[in-house]
């Protein structure tokens, strides 16, 4: 057989399985013998496309007006209604309308293509978290809305908005273990509890509940899923038998605005009374007062006490404020600590810090907790007045009611442990030491950071380095795996701010660990020509997991990692890779990533497996 013969024998066998696929895709749309008079998918297909060539892509503003749309049409509709610009998602064919719905809408919105659903849940997690808007992720039934999971929660346990939208098989092979047929709706269960969770059945359907989910979604400050069947995605709207009535009209109210929680006058007052009778008064602060800068610092004007913040507050106040003592816990400083350890009255605002042995034992102060969300009242600590409130309403309110603490001795000596802290550090950050010292790379990317960076860290050792060294001010945005701690969240939440602010430098500061298990999404960005700037800490070791092995007095074991060059794995997917093993090589190798406009640039610092990643008052001793 010559080659010629063997093409056209190769083609003819594609051909083939290309159409035996589209038969059995249409066969398991339509319920094969269960929905026999349902239209096979290659049907639908070709009715969609010859209706998009016939008409403008562009849908009435009231899309219920319009009877040949489909279920996957209105939903996009829908997503454009709410003035969402990005969905991160992966394709496959129980998608495969709603995908058409999106390709068709090219103009109004963009489909992102990730590499994993994981990282597509990561990114609409991180768009949450930078812009407070609605993040939204989409991916195949089965394997791929398991994907979704550890991204999906990290927003919910950082309370962040997010939408989710998965595939399903057709309704009636639901329960029958076919292909790809997981439950979603209850794998879905905890991850969307109090949100929002359905299964869409029909167009009206879709009319009737989009809006609620998307509402539950910004309201709740979680995760709302809608899983969508593929004969469901192609039902047009002309073809639902509306249950409710031709006279009944569903609830499309589509706008939405935040609802700012109003403290009450009483708990105002009673807090005001706790916090003007204590001597040593700290703050603790925490996501929740992001954007009530000048109340925190006003109030900690007026009591002489110290800002404390938990490291998803990070951008409360500058680093560098007077009032600052940086973070707490683990990667925390010894300031904080001593805050902690010294105050006789606390006010949180806004945050679930959530190292228990760094707050006040019990009777050492009193407490003041502000939360928007009344569960997190009292969830770590104790406490004696609790505000349900919006933070920055809240101090507002408060402020005038403060008197002036005139004994400032407390604040005093906080700001002395702050000044050891922070020339103890600034020794660390200047070292000569080899092998090279991660902090030294952390101080250099902070002096690097534009007014209005948008930066992103991953999970691990590369955190203590990032949270102690990386300075920050509140015009800047931070986004992180808080309270869930995952690995591998860093690269998709700064592809995620660069597609949010694409005029804004976006950086990510990251362990090889954590890199790698989602690296190729490094191609995505590539794919995009997205200018991020990738950091990555190489160590060739899981170094935080070998830190707390030896505290636990056990040797580490399976924490050894095969080493990459990260610098040719950077070119091979088409952007940029620098690197550098020695301090005087990180200013260059930064600055020459950071002139990168056109694609991502990754720099590859191998720095001291051994670096400190102590607690506070060990790591200033060590210093």
């Amino acid at each position: 057989m010559n080659s010629g013969e063997l093409s056209s024998e190769n083609d003819h066998s594609a051909r083939s399985r290309s159409s035996s696929r589209r038969e059995f895709l249409g066969r398991t749309i339509g319920g094969g013998a269960l929905l026999a008079a349902t239209t096979v998918l290659g049907n639908e297909l070709r009715t969609a496309e010859n209706q998009a060539e016939s008409q403008t892509n562009d849908l009435p503003r009231n899309p219920s007006s319009t009877a040949s749309a489909t279920t996957a049409d209105l939903l996009v509709e829908k997503l454009v209604e709410w003035g969402v610009s990005v969905v991160f998602g992966l394709p496959g064919d129980k998608v495969a309308l709603i995908m058409d719905a999106l390709r068709r809408r090219q103009d109004k919105i963009r489909f992102v293509l990730v590499r994993h659903e994981e990282g597509a849940a990561f990114m609409a997690s991180g768009y949450a978290k930078f812009t407070g808007k609605l993040g939204v992720c989409l991916s195949t039934a089965g394997p791929g809305a398991v994907h979704l999971l550890n991204g999906l929660y990290d927003a919910k346990f950082d309370g962040v908005p997010v939408l989710a939208v998965t595939g399903s098989p057709s309704r009636a092979l639901l329960g029958t273990r076919f292909t790809q047929g997981v439950d979603t709706i209850r794998l879905y269960d905890d991850v969307a509890s109090g949100v929002y969770n359905e299964l869409i059945t029909g167009p009206y359907h879709l009319l009737s509940v989009a809006d609620v989910a998307r509402r539950a979604a910004l309201a709740r400050r979680g995760v709302a899923h809608l899983s969508f069947p593929i004969d469901v995605q192609a039902k047009p709207l002309a073809d639902d038998d509306e249950s409710l009535g031709a006279d009944v009209q569903h609830g499309t109210a589509s706008s939405w605005m935040p609802q700012i929680e109003v403290p009450s006058p009483d708990a105002v007052r009673a807090a005001a009374d706790l916090l003007n009778a204590g001597r040593r008064t700290a703050l603790l602060v925490g996501q929740g007062a992001l954007g009530a800068t000048l109340e925190v610092e006003s109030v900690a004007q007026r009591r002489a006490a110290p800002v404390i913040k938990a490291f998803l507050g990070k951008t409360v106040i500058a680093d560098t404020s007077a009032y600052s003592t940086g973070g707490i816990g683990e990667f925390g400083t010894t300031a904080s600590s001593a805050a902690m350890r010294g105050c006789d009255t606390l006010l949180i605002a806004g945050s679930t810090m959530p190292w228990l042995h760094y707050y006040p034992k019990p009777g050492q102060a009193r407490i003041v907790q502000i939360d928007r969300d009344p569960t997190h009242l009292g969830l770590r600590v104790a406490v004696d007045v609790a505000i349900v409130g919006d933070v920055r309403r809240t101090l507002t309110d408060l402020l005038p009611l403060l008197e002036p603490q005139v004994d400032r001795t407390f604040f005093e000596q906080i700001q002395n442990k702050m000044g050891e802290w922070n020339r103890a550090l600034h020794r660390i950050e200047t070292s000569s030491k080899l092998p090279l010292q991660p902090q030294v790379v952390a101080r250099q990317v902070s002096e690097l950071l534009a007014p209005d960076a948008l930066v992103a860290f991953d999970c691990g050792s590369n955190t203590f380095f990032a949270a102690r060294h990386i300075s920050m001010v509140p015009t800047q945005k931070l986004a992180v795996g808080g309270n869930l701690s995952t690995m591998a969240c860093g690269l998709p939440f700064v592809i995620a701010a660069q597609f949010a602010y694409p005029n804004r430098q976006c950086v990510a500061f990251v362990g090889d660990g954590g890199f790698t298990m989602l690296m190729g999404e490094f191609a995505t960005a590539v794919k995009y020509k997205l200018p991020i700037k990738v950091i990555v800490l190489k160590n060739d070791h899981y170094s935080r997991i070998v830190s707390e092995d030896k505290a636990l007095g056990i040797p580490p074991f399976g924490t050894e990692l095969q080493p990459i060059d990260f610098v040719r794995f950077a070119e091979a997917c088409g952007g940029v890779g620098f690197a550098c093993t020695r301090p005087e090589e990180v200013r260059p190798a930064l600055e020459a990533a950071w002139r990168i406009a056109d694609r991502p640039a990754l720099v590859e610092a191998t720095i001291d497996n051994d670096a400190d990643v102590s607690p506070p008052d060990d790591y200033l001793s060590r210093a």
